[in-house]
């Protein structure tokens, strides 16, 4: 396997990561932190503008996952370079947004 591989694995998780709290607030209708509020990372845009950034953050994940790398979950190497980028963009984006909703 290819270096190259490995790193397309590990960000197709975390934009994988990435893509849940923005789609999960964009339906329930709540406005939330997104690159494109002012200012970025920190205000908060419109729930139509989380589902759209939220469902980019899905094809970006799809591209790396199945169209650069043919993805097998069988492959351990493959999910778990998959799960490692998905914990640590979670645990940073945890760590994020904690300081706008009350988490430390």
């Amino acid at each position: 396997m290819h270096w190259y591989s490995l790193v397309a694995l590990f960000f197709g998780g975390a934009f994988l990561a990435n893509a849940v709290p923005h789609i999960v607030n964009g339906i329930s209708g709540r406005a939330f932190q997104t690159p494109f509020a002012k200012p970025a990372g920190r205000g908060v845009s419109p729930s139509s503008i989380n589902i759209v950034w939220g469902f980019i953050n899905l094809f970006i994940a799809w591209l790396l996952l199945f169209r650069l790398v043919d993805f097998d979950i069988h492959s351990w190497v493959h999910v778990s370079m998959a799960l490692v980028g998905a914990l640590l963009m979670s645990m940073n984006l945890g760590r994020h947004f904690g300081q706008f909703y009350g988490g430390r």
